[in-house]
C-alpha cells in the first residue's frame, strides 16, 4: 500500500505515530507522512530545524514532510496559532500534492483540525481516510476551563463534528471513546485500537545493589490534564517516610509549576524530559509506577499511553485516575487506584504499596500478562494495517 499519513506531530518529539509509520514500511508499505516543525513539548523549535531546515528527510524508511507552523510556547494566544498554523501550512502543501496514494492515516491528537489537509486531500481524490482517534474533541477543551455552553466549545463542537463525519473510518483508543462518538455524533463506524507500549522493555536491568528506599515513577508529560501538582502534594503527605522516594521524568507547561510546589521536598526528584531511549534507565529504577490525570468525565475516557508502558515493564501501578485507566488497572489485577486529584488517598495506597514487596512481586506479573494479552506492539500494527488495507482495497 501507498499510505498517506498525516499528524502534527512526528519523531523527534515523542509519539507513538514515528514507531507506527515505520513498522508499517517494515511491512513493505510506502508509507509519506505530513507534519509540523518538532516544537512539543517545550514550546520552542527544536535545534537543527529552524527556519525550514530538515523540512524533508527519510527517517526509519519513512518519507517525511515538517509543514512551518508557529511554535506553541506558552499561553492560550500561541497554543491557536501553533494549532491553526499547522492546519493552514498542510493544507496548502497537501493541496499541490500530486502523488497518489491508496489510503489516508490521520493520527489525531489535539488539535482535531490538524485531519483537515488530510481529509480535503482524501476527498479531492477519491480516496478513503481513516482517523485514529487519541484526544477527544471538543472534550479536550473541558480540561482547558472552556466550559460547554461557551461559544468557543459549540464552535470546536461544529468543527469536531464536521471533521469525524467526513472520516471513513474511526479508530479509538479507549472504548469509553466509541460510545461518546455513538451518543454525541451518531457515528457507528467506529473500532476500538488500544495503543501498545514502546519496544523498550522487554528485559530491564535489575538492582545490582541492596535498594534503600521504594521507589516510585511517574513518566510523561507534565501538564495540565496530568494533574502531576496530585502527586506532589502526596510526597508532601509523605516526606517523613524516609523509605518512599518519588521520581518525576518528563516535560510540560507544568513542570515548573510542580517544581515549585515541591520546593524543600526531600523525597522528590523532577529528570525533565528524557529521550526516549533513556527511558530504560529510568523504568529499571522504578519498583512502582505512578499515573494520574485531572478529574474530569472526559479525561476519565481516556487511556494515557504511559500506562501501557507500565505494564510492558512488569511492574505495579498506583493511579490517582478514573474511568477507563482505573478499570484497566483493576481488571489486570496490577495495582491500586485512588480517586484523581486526592492526594491524601494516593499517599495512603503509595505508604501501603511500599510496605509489601510481596505484593508488588505479584502485581509486577500480573502487569506482563495482561500487556502480553492486551498491548503488544504485533497485533496493532497487525490490527491497523488490516483496517488501512480493507480501506485502501475499497477506493
Amino acid at each position: 500500500m501507498k499510505i498517506l499519513v498525516a499528524c502534527q506531530y512526528y519523531a523527534p518529539e515523542p509519539f507513538r505515530i514515528s514507531d507506527i509509520c515505520e513498522a508499517l514500511a517494515e511491512q513493505g508499505n510506502d508509507v509519506t507522512v505530513v507534519t509540523g516543525t518538532p516544537n512539543y513539548p517545550e514550546g520552542e523549535i527544536y535545534p537543527g530545524y529552524e527556519k525550514g531546515a530538515r523540512a524533508d528527510e527519510v527517517i526509519g524508511g519513512v518519507r517525511v514532510h515538517r509543514c512551518p507552523l508557529i511554535p506553541r510556547k506558552s499561553g492560550a494566544v500561541y497554543r491557536f496559532l501553533n494549532y491553526y498554523s499547522f492546519v493552514w501550512s498542510s493544507r496548502r502543501y497537501l493541496r499541490k500534492m500530486k502523488e497518489d496514494f491508496d489510503v489516508v492515516f490521520v493520527n489525531q491528537l489535539s488539535p482535531v483540525m490538524m485531519a483537515e489537509g488530510a481529509l480535503a486531500w482524501a476527498k479531492r481524490n477519491h480516496r478513503r481516510c481513516v482517523l485514529y482517534c487519541l484526544d477527544l474533541w471538543p472534550e479536550s477543551l473541558l480540561a482547558g476551563g472552556i466550559g460547554q455552553g461557551s461559544p468557543i466549545y459549540q464552535l470546536f463542537l461544529r468543527i469536531s463534528r464536521r471533521i469525524y463525519r467526513s472520516a471513513d473510518g474511526i479508530l479509538v483508543s479507549s472504548r469509553g471513546y466509541a460510545e461518546y462518538f455513538r451518543e454525541k455524533f451518531q457515528i457507528e463506524n467506529v473500532r476500538y485500537l488500544p495503543q501498545y507500549a514502546e519496544d523498550l522493555f522487554g528485559e530491564l536491568p535489575q538492582p545490582t545493589e541492596e535498594k534503600q528506599t521504594v521507589d516510585f515513577l511517574f513518566a510523561g508529560n507534565v501538564g495540565s490534564g496530568q494533574s502531576v501538582e496530585t502527586i506532589v502534594e502526596a510526597a508532601r503527605l509523605l516526606k517523613n517516610e524516609r523509605t518512599i522516594h518519588i521520581h518525576i521524568v518528563g516535560g510540560g507547561i507544568s513542570l515548573e509549576k510542580c517544581r515549585i510546589l515541591a520546593e524543600g521536598l526531600p523525597n522528590i526528584t523532577f529528570y525533565g524530559r528524557q529521550k526516549l531511549e533513556q527511558m530504560p534507565r529510568y523504568y529499571a529504577m522504578a519498583d512502582v509506577f505512578l499515573v494520574s490525570l485531572m478529574k474530569d468525565p472526559v479525561l476519565s475516557m481516556c487511556l494515557p499511553g504511559k500506562v501501557q508502558s507500565y505494564l510492558a515493564a512488569g511492574k505495579p501501578v498506583v493511579g490517582a485516575i478514573d474511568g477507563e485507566a482505573a478499570r484497566v488497572i483493576r481488571e489486570a489485577e496490577c495495582g491500586m487506584c485512588a480517586p484523581a486529584e486526592d492526594p491524601e488517598t494516593l499517599a495512603e495506597l503509595i505508604r501501603r504499596m511500599a510496605a509489601q514487596p510481596e505484593l508488588r512481586k505479584q502485581y509486577g506479573e500480573n502487569a506482563r500478562r495482561y500487556y502480553r494479552a492486551h498491548f503488544q506492539k504485533e497485533k496493532f500494527i497487525s490490527d491497523l494495517a488490516a483496517v488501512l488495507q480493507e480501506n485502501a482495497a475499497e477506493h
